[in-house]
């Protein structure tokens, strides 16, 4: 940029490169920022490693009766090639499952398949609480296929769309249908993959279909499609989440605390699962005291060393939606008293800020600024937007992936921690293309926010929690 003074130009904001991806390739030059084009030239991440993906990877079915043949054809569907009807710019065709994964779908045993009666959709029509009843059945059929655990590695449930009065819980109750079946289901060991009748059997791209699905079902299945590519070895990122369970009285409320591990590649690892009991409130937001958040943070530790050959890791990023509280920073710093670096990052999704690109005096740009716009508010506090324009992606073109709308960036504001605040902004963009359950080419959250706010929200339904780890694959 021009040292002259221009009255269109913002100084002092930076755009981030797109950060790198690393896929199946052991050439260190084999990278690329496009996930579904880097499957497509160099394979999953996991392909020919000591993985955990079966082959073929057996599919277990809940399905209303009726749905079984549309259900079985939409599962051979990923076999075949797909052009793409929609985002021709971003989405590539679809070469079929096995020529991007490496490994094949197939139907599990006759018994890993339950077929749900039409005497559900009038159980359902006459109920005064249809989401109870439906959830009843799912999670009965689902105990039934306990019996035939090792007939099948993920399960499909196919949901009609004249049932999607019973998805929701009446005005006040926070049932949700998809979260109460995902924790009966993390507490069973089955992972699940949930399919709605409009959105996959009759949606009009086939190809945004097969690549949402296939990427989903690969990564519930063990696999690992991708990994950041630039990173700094022995950084440990861990993102934390609160959901409120209510007990009788409001002193007597307690969280259930989720915080999600991830080594220095992006890849996930595990999350721990904490119920803390009296925890402060401040506002809507809880907070831990001391003696918890060290708690949490000795349990993620342990995970990260379990998966590193017990070493611990060298630098800790944590992430957090609500900003630290003088007993949390003190809690983190008792639990990891041997890391080179500790960073306490809050990530502040609504800070009114927006952005305009100024495509020269008085014309704004037809898109958004560029994804990657960081602009330094003072010493510890820095804008990072993570929409906007992404002609890299499009072969040059512009890109928006929202569509519509002005985005707004997310406030970084750093609690504790040294160093150059555009590499911790740097980070945080990285981290917002690690979501594997999507086909898009980023998140607005890093994804440590994006599990750890799921994984609270599912496993406050769960009836009982267990002290150990749970894999991420259960509950995405």
């Amino acid at each position: 940029m021009s040292t002259a003074t221009k009255p269109f130009r913002l100084p002092g904001h930076i755009v981030l490169p797109e950060p790198k991806l690393r896929f199946g390739s052991n050439n260190p030059h084999d990278i690329d920022i496009h996930p579904m084009e880097g499957l497509i030239r160099f394979g999953p991440y996991s392909l020919g490693k000591l993985s955990p993906v079966p082959n073929p990877i057996r599919i277990g079915v809940i399905v209303p009766a009726e749905l079984e043949e549309s259900l079985v054809r939409q599962m051979r569907e990923l076999e075949q090639v797909h052009q793409p009807r929609e985002r021709k710019q971003y989405l590539p065709p679809f070469p079929g499952f096995e020529k991007v994964f490496g490994v094949r779908i197939a139907r599990g045993a006759a018994a890993s398949r339950i077929l749900l009666s039409q005497d559900l959709d009038r159980e359902i029509e006459a109920s005064e609480k249809p989401h109870v009843v439906l959830a009843e059945a799912l999670t009965r059929a689902l105990f039934a296929l306990r019996n035939a655990r090792d007939s099948f590695d993920i399960v499909v449930i196919l949901l009609k769309e004249s049932w999607s009065r019973a998805f929701r819980g009446p005005p006040g109750d926070d049932f949700d249908l998809h979260d109460y079946v995902k924790a009966y289901a993390a507490s069973e060991g089955i992972c699940v993959q949930f399919l709605r009748e409009d959105s996959a059997l009759n949606y009009y791209c086939r190809c945004s279909v097969a690549w949402r699905l296939g990427i989903a079902l690969y990564t519930k299945a063990g696999g690992t499609p991708w990994v950041l590519a630039d990173v700094e070895p022995g950084t440990a990122f861990i993102g934390i989440d609160y959901a409120l369970r209510a007990g009788g009285e409001s002193a007597q409320r307690f969280a259930i605390c989720c915080s999600q591990v991830f080594d220095a590649e992006g890849s996930g690892l595990e999350f721990v699962a904490y119920e803390a009991d009296g925890v402060h409130m401040f506002g809507k937001n809880p907070y831990l005291r001391r003696d918890q958040m060290l708690k949490v943070m000795a349990r993620s530790l342990a995970i990260y060393q379990r998966k590193h050959s017990g070493d611990p890791p060298r630098r800790i990023v944590v992430h957090k939606n609500t900003e630290f509280r003088s007993d949390e920073v003190e809690g983190v710093f008792d639990a990891l008293p041997n890391a080179d670096s500790i960073e306490l990052v809050h990530v502040q999704q609504s800070c009114g800020w927006r952005g305009v690109l100024i495509a020269g005096p008085q014309r704004p740009h037809g898109y958004p600024c560029q994804r990657g716009t960081t602009f330094q508010l003072g010493p510890h506090e820095a804008l990072l937007w993570t929409q906007g324009n992404l002609p890299a992606v499009a072969k040059g073109k512009d890109y928006y992936k929202e569509g519509k709308g002005t985005p707004e960036p997310l406030l970084l504001v750093r609690h504790a921690g040294l160093g150059a605040i555009d590499d911790l902004c740097r980070e945080t963009l990285a981290l917002t293309k690690m979501d594997w359950n999507n086909d898009g080419p980023y998140d607005r959250l890093p994804v440590t926010l994006n599990f750890a706010g799921t994984l609270a929200t599912i496993v406050k339904r769960m009836p009982k929690l267990q002290p150990h780890s749970y894999p991420v694959r259960l509950f995405m």
